[in-house]
This record gives structure tokens, C-alpha cells and sequence, in this order.
């Protein structure tokens, strides 16, 4: 539907996507007496698959993904030149389609807002087709905002689901292969087996240039089907992102204190800052939002969280500091291959953005996969904030 011309909410959040989709799945299920919209103007969640490791959600806050779930194995492998594992850590996929249900079920008729917002305050947003709708909290979710203020390498993708005859062979994920060539940087194929004959390829590179050539990749995804002697009789669908890779910047910069617009997910700059990844923050925040909700400082209770987070990922921008700036790009594999080695505990606690303090000396003791000086050089060239 689309908003009257003068209307009115309690929580207006503006994006449909991981961030807003969430929120509104948990403001529905625990403060159903509030007026909730979303304000999205394509599907809700989009042309999206996004996967997470088990570890990265508190079992306290799994009731809010476990109806969006869509796919789930009890372990994963990794491939490098010189060293291959499968990890027994579970792993689940969401798609936006399961997404865009699950909303659509949870919140009351016409509180799905298609429009677009042109303009957007605290306390009110402006409708590109017309019309003004006000709320008491509007909560920003759009994704990334302005990113010229950051140091950014970039983690970019094509995905494809390829429908093959007679079975792929593959019976769970390979998240990471990296004996392929190493093209743009450091480049893996990332494997998600759907059923069996349906298997997602996706064609993943941490670069330099956030520039995307999506034609030179899918012929590299059909040159990988091929080779494993796939019989692709379909592709049923493509998805194309560009994530930032964060190895310096001033949050207040991101987010300034001035800017009393609440936000959420990448809009807050609250994403892993190695990986790009948003789901686990994305999962936090929905899941403690209706008990904050009712502040009247919810944007400074937003910020502070986001700050807080910003600061807990000095680690990962320090890392992403040594991929972009001191590997030379052909050798970036060298850096995961090293850190696939390491326990089976501390790699669920990285990518969950939660390392302690061994973790963090283990991962950067022993011989390091850069040149000692050219690290050195990069890191001293930082701004640490």
C-alpha cells in the first residue's frame, strides 16, 4: 500500500532488507500493540541469500531467525592449495523470499509501506509518490549510506543457483574453495548445496576496486561448473553484491553525533569489518530493539550500541590492514589458508565478532603470511579510531 498524504505510527522502520526486515519480525512478536511499518519500495529482503555459522547467534536470540531459515548442515569445508578441513560447526541459510513471508505474516494488513522515502527525520519521513507519514521513532535500515569517509577494501560476489542434471555431489557447503586462480585478489568459490540436483556457485573476491565485472564472472562460474563436469540445465537465479571491507575511519564521521535519526545494520555501520557480513549484528539488534523501543533516546541508545561495536572491531580493521595493504594479492590466500588451521573454537568466535584475548595473540602469533616490514608500514599508517 501507499501511505495517505498525512499518517501516522508508532515505529516507522525505512528498508526492507536483513536490518529492517528483522526488526520488524521482532517488534511484531513481542510488542504487538505497537503500529509498525515498513517502508520498502521493491520485495521485501530482495534478491538475497545470506548464511550464518550457529555460533554466531546467542541461543537466546535463535527464535527470531528459526522461522526464516531455509537451509541447514551440521558442518563445512574449506580448500586451499595446501591444506583442506571440514569443520563440524552447523550452518544455516536464509533467503529473502522466506524473508518477505515471514514479515508479510507478521505485521497486520498495510503496515508494508511500498514506497520509497525521499526525505527522512526523526520523527517523520517524506514518500517519493506523495504523502508524509510520522511516527514516534523512525528508524533508518537502508544499508550503506556515504562510505567516502572510510578505508575500504571490498569483498564482491556473483552468485548463481544452477540446476544440474543427474546430481552435483555435493552434500554440504564448501565456504571456502581457494585452489582456484587467484584472480582480483584474493578469490574462493563459495558452494551452498540446495538439494541435489540445485547448487549456489558463488564467485567471491577481496579487492581493491569495488568495480564488478559480472559477465567476466559468470563465465567463471560456468568454467568451474565444467570442471567438476556439472550438467547445468538452469540457472533459477543471480545475485551480485559489493561489501566493504573497513580498514580505517571515524565512526562520528559515519554517524555523527548531531544525526538523531535512529539507524540500524550497515546504516549504522554496525557489520563485521572483516568480512562484511551483517547478519549476527543484524540478529542483536532486532532481538534487543522491543525492549528499547520505548526511550525516548532511542537514536543515542542506537548510537551508543553502534559506537560500542565499532570500537570492539579495531581488531578486524587492524587484519584487513594486512590483507589490503601488506599481502600483495595473489599471496592473500596465504592468510586464510594459515587461519583455517587454527581451532575449530576461536574460528567461530571470529566470525562472530566475539575473539578474546588469546584469540587475538594466537591469530597473530607465530610466522606471519605478509612481509614483517610491509605490515608494519600499513598499520603505522592508520588512523585507529
Amino acid at each position: 500500500m501507499a501511505a495517505s498524504n498525512t499518517d501516522s505510527c508508532d515505529i516507522a522502520i525505512v528498508g526492507g532488507g536483513l536490518a529492517g526486515g528483522l526488526a520488524a519480525l521482532a517488534l511484531a512478536a513481542k510488542r504487538p500493540g505497537l503500529d509498525v511499518r515498513l517502508v520498502e519500495p521493491g520485495p521485501i529482503g530482495g534478491n538475497h541469500i545470506w548464511s550464518f555459522f550457529d555460533s554466531d547467534i546467542a541461543k537466546r536470540d535463535r527464535w527470531l531467525v528459526a522461522p526464516v531459515v531455509r537451509y541447514h548442515w551440521d558442518r563445512y569445508d574449506v580448500a586451499f592449495p595446501a591444506h583442506a578441513r571440514t569443520l563440524r560447526m552447523g550452518y544455516k541459510s536464509i533467503t529473502g523470499e522466506a524473508l518477505a513471508e515471514a514479515v508479510a505474516a507478521a505485521l497486520p494488513e498495510g503496515r508494508i509501506v511500498a514506497d520509497k522515502a525521499k526525505h527522512v527525520a526523526p520523527d517523520h519521513l517524506l514518500l517519493a509518490r506523495g504523502g508524509r507519514l510520522s511516527a514516534k521513532h523512525v528508524i533508518d535500515a537502508r544499508g550503506a549510506g556515504k562510505l567516502s569517509d572510510l578505508d575500504c577494501g571490498w569483498q564482491k560476489f556473483v552468485g548463481q543457483a544452477l540446476t544440474v542434471e543427474g546430481g552435483h555431489g555435493i552434500d554440504r557447503p564448501l565456504v571456502m574453495d581457494a585452489t582456484v586462480d587467484q584472480l582480483g585478489g584474493y578469490r574462493f568459490v563459495y558452494l551452498l548445496p540446495f538439494d541435489a540436483e540445485t547448487i549456489f556457485v558463488e564467485d567471491t573476491y577481496y579487492s581493491d576496486s569495488p568495480d564488478l565485472d559480472v559477465a567476466a564472472i559468470r563465465d567463471r562460474i560456468a568454467d568451474y561448473a565444467a570442471l567438476h563436469q556439472w550438467n547445468v540445465t538452469a540457472t533459477t537465479r543471480e545475485e551480485t553484491g559489493v561489501l566493504p571491507v573497513v580498514v580505517a575511519g571515524d565512526f562520528d564521521r559515519l554517524w555523527p553525533e548531531s544525526d538523531r535519526t535512529a539507524r540500524i545494520g550497515v546504516r549504522a555501520g554496525v557489520f563485521h569489518a572483516l568480512t562484511g557480513y551483517s547478519l549476527p549484528d543484524a540478529v542483536r539488534t532486532a532481538a534487543a530493539l522491543p525492549d528499547l523501543i520505548g526511550s525516548a533516546d532511542l537514536p543515542i541508545l542506537l548510537r551508543d550500541r553502534a559506537a560500542a561495536s565499532w570500537r570492539r572491531q579495531r581488531f578486524y580493521r587492524m587484519l584487513g590492514a594486512m590483507l589490503f595493504r601488506a599481502a600483495e594479492p595473489a599471496e592473500r590466500y596465504r592468510i586464510f589458508e594459515r587461519f583455517y588451521r587454527l581451532s575449530p573454537g576461536l574460528i567461530a568466535r571470529f566470525y562472530a565478532g566475539r575473539p578474546n584475548a588469546a584469540d587475538k595473540l594466537r591469530i597473530l602469533s607465530g610466522k606471519p603470511p605478509v612481509p614483517v616490514g610491509r605490515a608494519i608500514a600499513a598499520l603505522s599508517r592508520l588512523d585507529w579510531k
